[in-house]
């Protein structure tokens, strides 16, 4: 039987991991930006996509990304500049931590703000304990799942198609808070 510890650190990198890859169509080039265990590395393992590039920093980074999630917290203004910069402009896709919705939404908000602004899209997606900010320049997480990725996927602890739609759904108050600031 898995500690407690561990069942909360996979399903935290699975979310990481599969919601970004299960909505992008054309992934070629993947970036994380952090550091990462041999779970997370095994779980990103599980998708086609074989050019994956491990960064401490994004500072350090000259090429374009379809993909990058970022492990640390919530990037700064000046880190979002960088990522920017490396992700591919029409069609990328961000995932980065913030804090969990339901303790501070205040700090959601502003979080959604400054990572939002050069996307299309930018939802924050719930599960356990944990609040990610998807951001995209094209897909939207819920409207393009993937099927033919998401539903194949194997040995999945916790990710699974319709949890992967369902944790962008909120509670009412929740939802009338983040209206006009998220981007649906």
């Amino acid at each position: 039987m898995q500690d407690a510890n561990y069942r909360k650190k996979f399903g935290l990198d699975e979310m990481m991991i599969h919601i970004p890859m299960c909505s992008h169509k054309d992934i070629k080039k993947v970036l994380i930006v952090g550091k990462v265990s041999d779970d997370f590395k095994n779980e990103i393992a599980k998708h086609e996509c074989k050019d994956i590039t491990y960064k401490e920093n994004i500072q350090d980074c000259d090429e374009q990304f379809d993909i990058i999630i970022y492990t640390k917290s919530t990037p700064s203004q000046l880190e979002m500049a960088n990522i920017n910069r490396s992700l591919e402009p029409t069609k990328g896709i961000l995932v980065a931590p913030s804090v969990f919705v339901y303790k501070n939404i205040e700090q959601v908000k502003k979080d959604i703000l400054t990572i939002g602004k050069d996307f299309w899209i930018c939802m924050p997606y719930s599960f356990g304990h944990n609040t990610l900010i998807f951001a995209s320049k094209k897909y939207h997480p819920q409207a393009e799942i993937v099927l033919q990725v998401s539903d194949l996927l194997e040995d999945c602890q916790y990710y699974n198609t319709e949890l992967h739609n369902a944790v962008f759904i909120h509670p009412t108050y929740i939802t009338k808070e983040l209206t006009t600031i998220a981007k649906r």
